[in-house]
């Protein structure tokens, strides 16, 4: 019988992933059967969306769910597989740095390999001031320390959500002077979510010194094109259950009209 691995050696095989010469792609999921779905087809690694697990329990995104049912949402999909399980916690469920460290701690509890945690306030939609958000991911990776686990944070900046706030010169500064301060405070990875412009993604893949992440939405270069870019990781957010949603919406549709159609023939007859 194989041995199980341990939450640390998984995080190490996590880590790997991201230096692999193969793109580590992610399609996030929100349930077991997902999780389940993603092991049993081959891929890697599982990654968790935070808005496709809210909404799949009636919830929207932007901490609005219990953090205590996302616990337990995380923690039945870290039971159900083997692979790595790396788990989006938006801004960590927490109005200070001591509510942080309680949550990291519960969040270790799950098993989780790795985490996605973000810049932004869910409160007031800004970016959190960036000396903040340091003391955060170092809080985080202290806890994880005491703890024996080496946890991959991958740390993702908002930067090219906020349209308003800066120019797109701007947005590149902002976003090269966050990821390289949250690299030194203890992040492994840096999520620039939202961007899409391909000589952007090159700057940002060579300024930083750890994996670069990128969301697969309309608009983002292909793939491969990705992959020669240098980019380590790839997500697609909540936008497989967008896309399954859609797809039973229209099988929904087709079984209805199927239905009346055929009732109404009868009637005719």
């Amino acid at each position: 019988m194989k041995k199980k691995s341990t939450q640390s050696e998984k995080a190490d095989l996590l880590k790997k992933l991201h230096y692999s010469k193969q793109m580590l792609v992610l399609p996030n999921i929100w349930d077991v059967t997902g999780a389940t779905l993603l092991e049993e087809t081959g891929y890697q690694a599982v990654a968790t969306a935070s808005a496709a697990i809210a909404r799949a329990n009636g919830y929207q995104d932007g901490e609005k769910m219990p953090f205590e049912q996302a616990l337990n949402v995380i923690t039945q999909i870290v039971n159900a597989v083997e692979v790595p399980v790396t788990a989006d916690i938006e801004s960590g469920y927490a109005a200070d740095l001591q509510g942080l460290k309680i949550n990291v701690r519960k969040i270790l509890a799950t098993g989780v390999a790795g985490i996605n945690i973000e810049d932004s306030d869910p409160k007031t939609n800004q970016l959190l001031p960036v000396d903040l958000q340091v003391e955060r991911i170092k809080l985080i990776r202290k806890v994880a320390d005491k703890a024996g686990i080496r946890l991959f944070i991958n740390a993702r900046t908002d930067v090219f959500l906020k349209p308003s706030t800066f120019t797109n010169d701007e947005k590149l500064k902002v976003a090269i002077e966050r990821g390289c301060a949250y690299t030194d405070a203890g992040a492994d990875g840096i999520y620039p979510i939202f961007v899409q412009d391909e000589t952007v993604i090159a700057t940002l893949v060579n300024e930083f010194s750890v994996p670069v992440n990128i969301l697969i939405t309309k608009g983002t270069p292909e793939l491969g094109t990705l992959q020669n870019l240098g980019v380590a990781r790839v997500s697609f957010g909540p936008n497989f259950q967008k896309a399954m949603l859609l797809a039973m919406k229209t099988s929904l549709r087709n079984v209805k009209d199927r239905f009346v159609h055929s009732h109404i023939t009868d009637m005719l007859v």
